[in-house]
C-alpha cells in the first residue's frame, strides 16, 4: 500500500462567542486545516492541524509523503520531521501520523485505539473551559468574576462536567483568582478547579496569586509564569501542583524541564508531542518520573477530537478530565455533526480507524466560510476593541 495523493482544506466553524485570552481574541470562529491522504487502494486517512491555514506547509511536504507506505510511520517521521525540521514541525507531522493511523485502522478493521495498545476506558471526561467572552450568547461581554462563575455553573449543568479551567491573563490577576474562589463556593469542595494564565504573569505575581489559591485547593495551577525557569521558581514557593502545556511542550525541553522541577503534570497534545505515538512516548517518560498526565486542547474539530479520544483511552494514568474548547463550537465537519457530551464525557469512537468521516456538505460550507473570514493567525489574534493592545509577558 502506498500514499498516492494528498489533499488539504482549511475550514472555519463559528463559535457561540468571541473568546479572549492572554494573546488576543478568537474572533467568533475557530480554524483548522483538514488533511486527506489517499492510498493506491482507495483508502483515505483523515488528519487535522491548527495554527492557521496550513495548506501551503503541507503541500511542501508532498514529495516526502507521496509513495510512502502509511504503515511505515518511522520512515515517514524521519522524512517529514527529523530531516527537514526547518520546513516541517511537530504539528504538521502529527496531522500526517493521525491520517496514517486512520488508514491503518480502516485497512485492519480496527479502531485507532487498538493500534496504540488498546483502550482501557470507553469514554473520556472533559472540563468546563472558561474564557472571558465578547458578544456572548444573549448579548454583552464578561467583565467580572461573577460572569465566569455563572458560565461555569451553566456548563456544569449542560455538559455534566465536574471540573473547570479558567483561561486567565485577561483581567487583573486578583479578579481572575476570584473566579476560582466563587466556583469553589458555589460548586462545593469536590469540584476540580484549574487556572491558566499562559505564562504572562510575572514570577512575583504568580507566587502571590498561587499562595492565595492554596485556600481553594485547585487541581493544578497551569503555566503561571514564563519559561522553564519561571515556572520552576513559582513551583518552589507555592503549595499547589503546577501543570504545563508550554514548558516543556516538546521532547527537546523535556529532560531540562524534569531536572528543573518545572511541573507536576504535563498536558499532552497530539501536535506539540509529535502525534498519538509521541503522546504515548511522553506518557512513558511521565510514568518513569512520577509526573501526572492530562490531555491539552488546541481548538480541535471532530477529526482531531476523535484522535484525542482514542489516544487518551489507551493511557491508564490519564484519569483526570481533559481540556476541550469543543462546547464553544456551533457545529462540526464530521458526519452527524458535533459529538455528544454525556455526564461530562465523550465516548471513544468504535468504528475502524478514527471512526469518523467528513460530511461533504459541512466541509463545503465551512471551507466557504473560511474564504470569507480569513486567517486570524495572520492578524496575531488582534483585539478589535483595543487595536493598539499587544500582550506583555510579565506585565501583570
Amino acid at each position: 500500500m502506498k500514499i498516492v495523493d494528498l489533499r488539504a482544506r482549511t475550514v472555519a466553524i463559528p463559535t457561540d462567542a468571541k473568546l479572549r485570552h492572554s494573546s488576543g481574541v478568537h474572533p467568533g470562529y475557530f480554524l483548522r486545516t483538514v488533511l486527506e491522504l489517499i492510498t493506491d487502494e482507495g483508502v483515505v486517512g483523515l488528519g487535522e492541524v491548527g495554527g492557521g491555514d496550513q495548506r501551503g506547509a503541507l503541500e511542501k511536504l508532498r514529495p516526502r509523503i507521496i509513495g510512502a507506505d502509511p504503515f511505515h510511520l518511522e520512515a515517514i517521521k524521519t522524512a517529514v520531521l527529523r530531516s527537514i525540521y526547518y520546513v516541517s514541525n511537530a504539528r504538521l507531522y502529527a496531522a500526517i501520523e493521525i491520517a496514517c493511523l486512520d488508514i491503518q485502522g480502516k485497512v485492519l478493521g480496527r479502531p485507532m485505539s487498538d493500534l496504540l495498545g488498546g483502550r482501557v476506558r470507553d469514554e473520556i471526561p472533559f472540563i468546563a473551559y472558561l474564557f472571558w467572552r465578547y458578544d456572548r450568547p444573549g448579548g454583552g461581554d464578561d467583565t467580572r468574576a461573577e460572569d465566569m462563575a455563572d458560565l461555569c455553573e451553566e456548563l456544569t449543568e449542560r455538559l455534566g462536567v465536574s471540573a473547570m479551567k479558567l483561561k486567565a491573563g485577561v483581567f487583573a490577576p486578583e479578579e481572575e483568582v476570584r473566579v476560582l474562589e466563587l466556583c469553589r463556593e458555589r460548586l462545593g469542595p469536590d469540584y476540580r478547579l484549574r487556572i491558566d494564565p499562559n505564562g504572562v504573569w510575572s514570577v512575583p505575581t504568580a507566587v502571590r496569586m498561587g499562595q492565595r489559591l492554596e485556600a481553594v485547593r485547585p487541581e493544578w495551577y497551569e503555566d503561571p509564569a514564563w519559561g522553564l525557569t519561571g515556572n520552576a521558581a513559582v513551583r518552589e514557593q507555592v503549595r499547589v501542583p503546577l501543570a504545563t502545556n508550554m514548558y516543556p511542550a516538546r521532547f527537546d525541553d523535556l529532560a531540562p524541564g524534569i531536572r528543573l522541577g518545572v511541573a507536576d503534570v504535563i498536558l499532552t497534545d497530539l501536535h506539540y508531542w509529535e502525534g498519538p505515538r509521541g503522546v504515548k512516548d511522553l506518557a512513558a517518560v511521565c510514568r518513569t518520573f512520577g509526573l501526572g498526565v492530562a490531555m491539552h486542547s488546541g481548538v480541535e474539530f471532530g477529526v482531531e477530537l476523535a484522535a484525542m479520544l482514542h489516544t487518551a483511552s489507551t493511557i491508564p494514568e490519564m484519569i483526570t478530565a481533559g481540556d476541550a474548547h469543543y462546547h464553544y463550537l456551533t457545529d462540526d465537519i464530521i458526519v452527524g455533526g458535533k459529538m455528544a457530551y454525556r455526564d461530562g464525557a465523550i465516548a471513544v469512537p468504535t468504528g475502524p480507524g478514527l471512526g469518523v468521516e467528513l460530511d461533504p456538505e459541512r466541509m463545503e460550507k465551512y471551507e466557504r466560510l473560511y474564504g470569507e473570514v480569513g486567517d486570524y493567525y495572520a492578524r496575531f489574534h488582534v483585539d478589535e476593541r483595543r487595536p493598539e493592545w499587544v500582550p506583555v509577558v510579565g506585565g501583570m
